[in-house]
């Protein structure tokens, strides 16, 4: 796959690796580096802002004129013929985790072209996996070419997920479906890193994914992956158009199908009537429990047993 890669993605991926040799260099020390606080358990780190310059230079050495959308530096437009040209960049996505020494973190690049995703490279430093795509040439790691899980039953889906930063409304909302979900499948997981998720999703690691609050330099890049991967990806209701909605679930399509039976109803775009269902709902807990212990077509028997 090398010798044909899409110039483009070249160029994100030397970004990618350039911010990857400063995120491991400074996990050597990593009780070392500077971190302050965005707002509630929202956290930045020197690395994340080193990181975000080495990807930005890099990219506009090769292409001056092309916009930057990152998490840390913010929007800027493209210029000239190339101002419709978008890198969506996360430099570090996954923070508290490396600030843990937790080592499940990556670097997340997309170019998105006149409002279409085209490029995307995620990188994992810490076991140095590349993941990447080019609309319409597939989705590949370490040169491999990578396809979604294959499983067409909920109860014998691995899923991941994570958690809304902030205590609030979402939080409690959030926490109803997870009670939901879990009785229906095999496992659930929550490593920290939305856009490493996508990429395991896109490479059958897991078999979905979904997840709220997240923001476009969480899951650009990590959706071209999915949907060149052979999977889907879109809101909580099943609609593509999901990037800025600030919900993304995902998974292979016949999951992705039954997933959106169940989250749904969670949905900010849900219907008033199913809005109404999920305020009516016991706590999430009790429902799970209930859930388990009930017989029906949609719940499998096995899910009491669920590794959970």
């Amino acid at each position: 796959m090398s010798s044909s890669l899409h110039p483009m993605l070249n160029v994100a991926i030397k970004a990618a690796r350039a911010a990857g040799a400063i995120i491991n260099r400074a996990a050597l020390d990593v009780e070392s580096v500077r971190v302050s606080a965005k707002q509630t358990n929202d956290f930045v780190t020197e690395v994340d802002h080193a990181a975000e310059q080495a990807i930005i230079e890099t990219l506009l050495t090769a292409y001056p004129d092309h916009g930057i959308w990152a998490e840390e530096s913010g929007r800027r437009d493209g210029k000239g013929r190339d101002k419709e040209h978008i890198w969506i960049i996360d430099p570090l996505d996954g923070t508290t985790n490396f600030i843990h020494g937790f080592p499940v973190y990556c670097v997340s690049i997309a170019l998105m072209v006149k409002g279409r995703l085209e490029q995307a490279v995620i990188y994992d430093p810490t076991r140095n996996d590349l993941f990447c795509a080019t609309r319409g040439r597939g989705a590949y790691l370490n040169e491999r070419r990578i396809r979604v899980a294959k499983r067409t039953a909920l109860r014998d889906c691995l899923l991941s997920t994570g958690f809304p930063f902030r205590p609030g409304d979402a939080f409690q909302t959030y926490l109803k479906m997870l009670g939901d979900v879990m009785p229906r499948c095999a496992g659930v997981r929550r490593p920290g890193s939305a856009a490493l998720d996508l990429a395991y999703v896109a490479a059958g690691f897991s078999d979905g994914f979904f997840e709220m609050g997240l923001s476009p330099w969480d899951v650009a890049a990590g959706a071209l992956l999915v949907t060149e991967a052979g999977g889907l990806i879109g809101n909580f209701t099943g609609e593509a158009d999901f990037l800025e909605q600030k919900e993304c679930l995902a998974a292979n399509p016949r999951i992705y199908g039954q997933l959106v039976g169940v989250v749904g109803k969670y949905s900010k775009f849900a219907s008033a009537g199913d809005k109404a269902a999920v305020r009516q709902s016991r706590a999430p807990a009790a429902e799970a429990e209930a859930a388990a212990a009930k017989p029906s077509d949609d719940l499998p028997p096995a899910a009491e047993n669920a590794p959970f």
